[in-house]
């Protein structure tokens, strides 16, 4: 029998057996190394840390037997349903989002590496046209590590797409880890973001009552009263990918925290801002390699039988730690965050074994600088694009990158200066790519650059002059992809969460969307220039009013300023950039609410970043010429814009900053 295990930080542990002996970590992991071991239907992984039981040769993870906890995964789940990589997938012709959930089973096991210093296992599965309809058009490998002296495992899949097998569209790929119920309460995404959780039973008939939409759970009898009232719903937990480096559950008694790390975003898609889901009611925790939330269809990945594509997804890094004594569970937390530097810094892996996954010497550099040149802003200068969200990503138009979906992308973030470097980047054809808060637009550099093994490109200085045809008149917002800035209400108290009532988290309440009604029960929002507060004063969201009878009826913002002059001969520019838009058509009028629209987007967005507690999806920026004819010198000038589809509750746009120009020819003022 082992002696009892205690793993005190990731730096070390102590063993002790019943003469008490003390074993340094680095004693313990050299004696007892990693060890597999196949059984008729399980696969086992172990390392006198933890041990990962898998299915054979599905490759399911069936058990994590870690610190006294025989299964840390939730034990009345089959053996399915436990720690799983899925993908979701429909034919070609299907519309939507939503398609088959199909649990990725292997048909075969290999051994890729089997040392005392690490193990690597493999579960795959081909396809074939005896498969057509049935399972995912997808050669799938999937891989799990075990290292000497980890506490945790890695795992990582291989996706491939031959040419020649049939169409598809994949929706959503990912891993999941369903955990003990009975062991693990306590929920931490980010430092802001960590509570006791309800439990999956609170969300059952009878306990919760379903609301707008079906993830959406307000918990009227719970298990356990102190929830009592508060809604439960998945997506209050999204965070955007740049901040999506590590989350997961601590249980109290036996203290054990696990956590998902992910030290790199390279595999995932739509970009450093998208937000994605992580660790919910379940208790589940994911990594979600790829999926529409916050970007609706058009981050679907498509398929077709004239290309072949591989992509490796990962690896992540499943983390287990403990505390010793009187030291509070809840550290556990900065433990965490502590092992997700570690990892982070180790990007990308050197112990991988598959040819697919290239290691730092087989990668590239880009490296920069990035000006922003606004010649109504900052005359001839340029400024540094401090703050700057600087990429590479596949060769496309200005912007696609926020839509690309099949290959990798790099991001980081410029510093004060605007100096730039991106490392460790995949072989391979991309396009540079950036935007500027503070400013409107996006950025790409036309020049295709190869990257190669070894090669540390410098791009020098590059400049970015944004959109722009005259001098600003008048502004509402700040240019950052986001409506934070303009007003959150409080929520209608019975759907209030309190540990999500103060900023950065007030937009993850429920039910926001009918504040709007309650704000403006009989009257749109109109806001006027030099007396408005956009912070007070412009909801967040252009949403549709309830009305007594429970039906949504389009709304019109309108836009109140004056002019000192105008010149009728020229075109005014208005610029509306927007955080957000879901099924929408928004027109724009100027001066008269019954003439046929200036502007009208038609039905367009599908990010769902209303209903999903988001606050922002995709972006779009919008460019509307004004008639100078249509405008009004020493006069109030009325700006209407109106979101006029409302099949739904959750049709709207979320406006990220807006902007009128006067003509590049003439300097105009405006005059409250």
């Amino acid at each position: 029998m082992y002696p009892r295990l205690l793993f005190l930080s990731t730096l070390s542990f102590s063993i002790f057996s019943t003469d008490m002996l003390y074993v340094t970590r680095a004693q313990i992991s050299s004696a007892m190394g990693v060890n597999l071991s196949f059984q008729e239907k399980h696969v086992v992984m172990s390392n006198g840390i933890v041990e990962i039981t898998l299915s054979y040769p599905e490759g399911h993870v069936t058990s994590i037997q870690y610190n006294g906890l025989n299964n840390l995964l939730e034990v009345l789940n089959d053996e399915t349903n436990r720690g799983y990589w899925d993908v979701v997938w429909s034919p070609p012709e299907s519309n939507g989002t939503k398609g088959t959930l199909e649990r990725l089973a292997g048909t075969s096991c290999e051994t890729i590496v089997e040392t005392a210093d690490q193990v690597e296992i493999s579960f795959s599965r081909t396809w074939d046209t005896s498969l057509y309809g049935k399972l995912v058009p997808l050669k799938i490998d999937k891989r799990y590590i075990l290292l000497r002296g980890s506490s945790g495992f890695y795992t990582y899949a291989i996706y491939e797409y031959l040419e020649e097998w049939p169409s598809f569209k994949l929706d959503n790929t990912r891993v999941a880890f369903k955990l003990r119920k009975d062991k693990f309460h306590y929920m931490a995404n980010s430092d802001d973001r960590q509570r006791d959780m309800p439990l999956p039973d609170d969300r059952l008939s009878g306990r919760g009552e379903v609301l707008a939409y079906p993830e959406a759970v307000l918990l009227v009898n719970p298990v356990e009263s102190q929830f009592t009232g508060q809604v439960d719903d998945k997506y209050q937990y999204a965070v955007e990918l740049k901040d999506l480096r590590v989350h997961g559950w601590i249980c109290m008694d036996p203290p054990v925290g696990f956590w998902q790390i992910t030290p790199s975003n390279e595999f995932r898609v739509g970009g450093p801002i998208k937000s994605e889901l992580n660790s919910h009611v379940g208790p589940t925790t994911l990594a979600v390699f790829a999926s529409t939330h916050y970007g609706g269809s058009d981050l679907v990945i498509k398929f077709d039988e004239s290309e072949a594509w591989k992509k490796v997804f990962g690896p992540i890094f499943i983390y287990l730690n403990t505390v010793t004594g009187e030291e509070d569970p809840r550290t556990l937390w900065d433990d965490a965050k502590h092992q997700m530097t570690s990892e982070v810094e180790s990007w990308p892996y050197d112990f991988v074994a598959s040819d697919d996954f290239q290691t730092r010497h087989q990668r590239g550099s880009v490296s920069g600088r990035l000006l922003v040149q606004d010649r109504f802003v900052n005359t001839d200068e340029c400024i540094p694009a401090s703050g700057a969200y600087v990429g590479l990503a596949p060769p496309g138009d200005v912007g696609s990158w926020q839509r690309e979906c099949k290959k990798y992308q790099f991001w980081t973030e410029a510093n004060e200066e605007g100096y730039f470097s991106i490392p460790n980047i995949l072989t391979d054809e991309y396009n540079l790519y950036a935007w500027v808060p503070g400013f409107i637009g996006d950025y790409k550099n036309s020049t295709i650059i190869n990257i190669t093994s070894g090669v540390n490109i410098d791009m020098g200085d590059l400049v970015y002059e944004p959109p722009r045809n005259g001098p600003t008149l008048w502004e509402i917002g700040f240019p950052d992809r986001s409506a934070a800035e303009f007003y959150i209400p409080d929520p209608n108290p019975k759907y209030s969460n309190s540990f999500l009532l103060k900023d950065p988290n007030r937009f993850r309440q429920y039910g926001l969307w009918d504040r709007y009604t309650d704000l403006y029960p009989d009257d749109d929002l109109v806001y006027t220039l030099g007396e408005s507060d956009y912070t007070q004063d412009f909801f967040f969201a252009h949403v549709l009013r309830k009305t007594s009878n429970d039906t949504y009826v389009k709304t019109t913002w309108t836009i109140k300023f004056n002019l000192s002059d105008v010149n009728e001969s020229e075109n005014y520019t208005l610029r509306l950039a927007l955080a957000s838009a879901h099924q929408s058509d928004l027109q724009v009028r100027v001066n008269n609410l019954s003439e046929v629209p200036l502007f009208s987007t038609g039905k367009f967005g599908g990010d769902n970043a209303i209903a999903r507690h988001g606050i922002h999806g995709l972006y779009w920026l919008l460019n509307i010429e004004v008639p100078g004819i249509n405008l009004y010198a020493r006069s109030e000038n009325l700006i209407y814009l109106t979101q006029v589809k409302n099949e739904s509750r959750f049709q709207g746009v979320m406006y990220d900053y807006i902007r009128l120009e006067a003509p590049q020819t003439s300097i105009m003022s405006i005059n409250f």
